[in-house]
């Protein structure tokens, strides 16, 4: 292994990739204009220092409860950001909240189409976890705390900035940076933690979230929401051998139908899930969902007076959200004897959907990518994703995540970024968000 800095040969071998990686496109130049050209040669200019950008980053542990590194992760950005002629701000969070805020970049002008350029500050990795710095695994691959989820992206935003500051490409265009302090676990109440973002946002054409890859030539048109369902279930306490009769079926039968039910009936929808994560019954139950916990204590000889469940709900779009909870109330209603149910639901992050727009935004990837001699991007499976940020925004601008750096092992030990590939992403970001500018 190799930690950046520590030998010469390191940055030799990347400068070799570069000048690799560039003969390659420059061999389908006829296809991008002039300036795409010289964006790209910029983006080789500048590709060991925003290396060093990454680097510095990563080494920054900026768990979402490390209120402190995540604003040194934002101090580090902005200025770079400021430097390219952003105005910078920091969006704070109340006390009460516990989270370090958002760091908002933002130029204005009158000319082309609003762009908002989405990234976040913080990673899953807090400071009581193994340490994990930025290095060089091999020549494809580098390891760090948060470096494909999401550092790497944060960086390619910054380095297209860059490139297009230089050559004047940004003068009189509307382009906010937006980067969450908490998008690995947002706070609450959401209203104020997403309230100045989906406010700003409102006012773009366009938003572009620099997550990580899914794959190369993948793109996300659609991501699905999710949101949460606790199950509390009653029944009639009494002795064992009075079970499916007098006393009934127990509070533990009737959760357990209701949660099969729920499989059954909903399972073959697509795109949709709904898992039970915590299942808890007996003579005596405590359960605290906010903790995501609970205890419970019985005999196999009482039949259990009260069952809790707690699950989520992910789906494509707010109107299968809507029949799926119907669906659910429904199953719920049709109580076996002896027993009675409720089931309440808790909003969390909304989907989304694909939408005409942000599959036109795809188009004009794909074109550029394949202009760039890079092949087609097609949008990927929304399934494979989870909920992010740009969720919150989705009803009011067309957009695409999957923008940012590719790798392996995301929110894990050891998780990665491919190497040889961030390089590329970057340029066709780059050209990307010059076409939509023009």
């Amino acid at each position: 292994m190799l930690k950046l800095g520590t030998k010469s040969s390191f940055m030799k071998k990347f400068l070799l990739l570069i000048v690799i990686c560039f003969s390659f496109l420059m061999s389908h130049a006829q296809s991008l204009q002039p300036i795409e050209q010289k964006l790209i040669k910029k983006i080789e200019e500048h590709y060991p220092a925003m290396m060093e950008l990454l680097k510095n980053s990563v080494n920054i542990n900026s768990g979402t409860f490390n209120i402190n590194g995540v604003k040194a992760v934002g101090q580090l950005y902005s200025k770079e950001l400021e430097k390219l002629g952003f105005n910078i701000e920091w969006i704070n969070m109340p006390d009460s909240i516990k989270r370090a805020g958002h760091l908002v970049a933002t130029r204005k002008g009158n000319k082309g189409k609003k762009i908002l350029l989405l990234g976040h500050l913080d990673t899953v990795f807090e400071p009581d976890m193994p340490g994990n710095p930025f290095t060089v695994l091999n020549d494809s691959t580098i390891t760090g705390q948060g470096i494909n989820d999401m550092k790497g992206g944060d960086v390619i935003i910054i380095a297209a900035m860059k490139a297009m500051n230089e050559l004047n490409l940004l003068n009189n265009a509307t382009i906010t940076i937006y980067m969450t302090g908490d998008e690995e676990n947002a706070g609450e109440p959401r209203s104020i933690t997403r309230g100045d973002f989906i406010e700003r946002a409102k006012q773009h054409d366009i938003v572009l979230a620099f997550e990580g890859a899914a794959g190369f030539n993948t793109i996300a048109t659609a991501r699905r929401g999710a949101s949460s369902w606790e199950l509390t279930v009653e029944g009639k306490q009494g002795h064992s051998s009075g079970v499916f009769g007098a006393a009934g079926y127990g509070a533990i039968y009737e959760a357990a139908r209701i949660v099969n039910s729920f499989r059954e009936t909903l399972s073959k929808e697509p795109y949709l899930t709904f898992n039970p994560g915590i299942f808890i019954g007996g003579s005596e139950v405590n359960a605290n969902f906010e903790q995501q916990r609970g205890e419970a204590s019985g005999k196999t000889n009482i039949i259990s007076p009260k069952t809790f469940v707690n699950g989520d709900l992910r789906f494509l779009t707010e109107a299968q959200k809507i029949n799926a909870r119907n669906a659910m109330r429904k199953i719920v209603s049709e109580s076996l004897p002896g027993a009675k149910a409720t089931i309440s639901f808790q909003d969390g992050i909304p989907s989304m959907a694909p939408t005409k727009g942000n599959e036109a935004l795809a188009n004009i990837l794909s074109k550029t990518s394949e202009d760039m001699g890079l092949g087609k991007v097609v949008p990927g499976n929304p399934g494979s994703r989870g909920a992010g940020d740009i969720s919150y925004v989705a009803a009011y601008a067309d957009c695409l995540d999957g923008l940012g750096a590719s790798g392996r092992g995301a929110h894990a030990p050891g998780e990665t970024l491919n190497s040889k590939q961030f390089p590329v992403l970057m340029k066709r970001a780059t050209v990307f968000i010059y076409r939509l500018l023009n």
